[in-house]
Parts: C-alpha cells; sequence; structure tokens
C-alpha cells in the first residue's frame, strides 16, 4: 500500500466525519429543490398522460437531470462561499459511492422503455429506481449525518413493499390514478419532508 494513498484516504475519511454538520445544512435546500422538481415532474406527467413507457421514462430523466443539475449549482455555491475546491476529495468519495445503482437504474430504464409492456414495465421502473436510489443514498452517506442513511433506507422499504404489491397484484397504478402522480408521491413527497425536516430542526440539534 502506497503511504500518500493512505494519507489521502484516511484525511478523506477525517474530513468526512468533521464536516457531517456542514453537510446536513446543505442537505436542506438539495432536497427540498429535488422534492419540488419531483412534485412538478409526476403533476406534469399526469396532467398530459404522458403515461407510455418512452414518455414515462423521458418525463422522469428530464426531471432527474433538473433536479441533478440544481443540487450540483448549490454545491458549487456553497463550496465558492467556504472557499473550497467543489471537486474535492469528499465529493469525489460520494459521486462514486452513487453511481453504481444509478447506473443500474439508467440502464434498466432503457431495457423496459425498448421491452417492457405499459404497465408492468412502469411498475418495474418504479421499483428499481427505489431500490437504486436507495442503495446510492444509503452507500453515499456512510460518513454523513445518520438521517441520510435512514433516508436511503426509507426507499428501499418502499421498494420491498411495491414489490410485495406486486406480487399480491394490487393495482397501485389505479390507487393513485397515474404512474406520475406514484412518483410524485415516492420521490418529490419524500424528498420535500426530509428537506423539511433538516430545515426546522437544524438549529435544534446541528450535528444530529
Amino acid at each position: 500500500m502506497e503511504p500518500n494513498w493512505a494519507a489521502e484516504n484516511l484525511q478523506t475519511i477525517r474530513t468526512l466525519m468533521e464536516r457531517s454538520a456542514v453537510y446536513r445544512r446543505a442537505l436542506a435546500p438539495i432536497m427540498i429543490i429535488c422534492g419540488i422538481s419531483g412534485l412538478a415532474g409526476g403533476v406534469a406527467g399526469w396532467q398530459w398522460h404522458l403515461d407510455a413507457n418512452k414518455e414515462f421514462v423521458w418525463v422522469w430523466v428530464i426531471t432527474a437531470v433538473f433536479a441533478l443539475s440544481c443540487s450540483t449549482l448549490l454545491i458549487r455555491q456553497q463550496a465558492l462561499r467556504a472557499a473550497e475546491s467543489f471537486w474535492s476529495p469528499p465529493t469525489r468519495r460520494i459521486t462514486q459511492a452513487l453511481m453504481p445503482p444509478f447506473l443500474v437504474g439508467a440502464v434498466l430504464a432503457g431495457v423496459t422503455t425498448q421491452w417492457g409492456n405499459d404497465t408492468v414495465g412502469r411498475e418495474f421502473l418504479i421499483i428499481i429506481w427505489c431500490l437504486a436510489f436507495g442503495c446510492g443514498i444509503n452507500a453515499a452517506g456512510f460518513f454523513m449525518p445518520r438521517g441520510i442513511r435512514w433516508f436511503g433506507w426509507i426507499f428501499l422499504l418502499i421498494g420491498f413493499g411495491l414489490i410485495a404489491c406486486l406480487s399480491l397484484e394490487v393495482d397501485l397504478l389505479k390507487v393513485f390514478h397515474s404512474p406520475h402522480l406514484l412518483m410524485a408521491t415516492i420521490f418529490g413527497g419524500l424528498h420535500l419532508a426530509y428537506g423539511f425536516y433538516l430545515y426546522f430542526t437544524e438549529k435544534k440539534n446541528p450535528t444530529v
């Protein structure tokens, strides 16, 4: 093992742990923006009846790209205000943790778009996205406040619950009237709720 490599990783871990409270404060506006984006994407897809597989995927790819772009801009502004490098070692570690499950979700979305039917395909995608997102958030939050890891577990549990509903032949798309409203509830609603939780509890319990 190279001494420089070990020292760099030790410093990265120390930095992540020391800045856990800072990351917690930074997460609040990011989560709120992601929540609003998810709700807006869901309502738009529902109102415009974009329910075919390809339309469904494109609505949520555009929503995800928009939310990710806004989050990146916020992170960059926070880094500039703190006089820190945007592409810092902690940022690289978090990105590396997110990439594998997010890639799985993206690839399966493309596969389902081509070969899935309009009912099973959408349900399958929502389950995969919940599981992939939950795994990614849990992995990225390993050195962050405990709440972000629980946030990831909520998505995993929702994914397992959706699998149970599918096996019991419960038609959630009829319950929510649209796959977009189901996505808006899961992704938009949970991000918004967690963002407000972080915002209103920051001063009371800044270190989690």
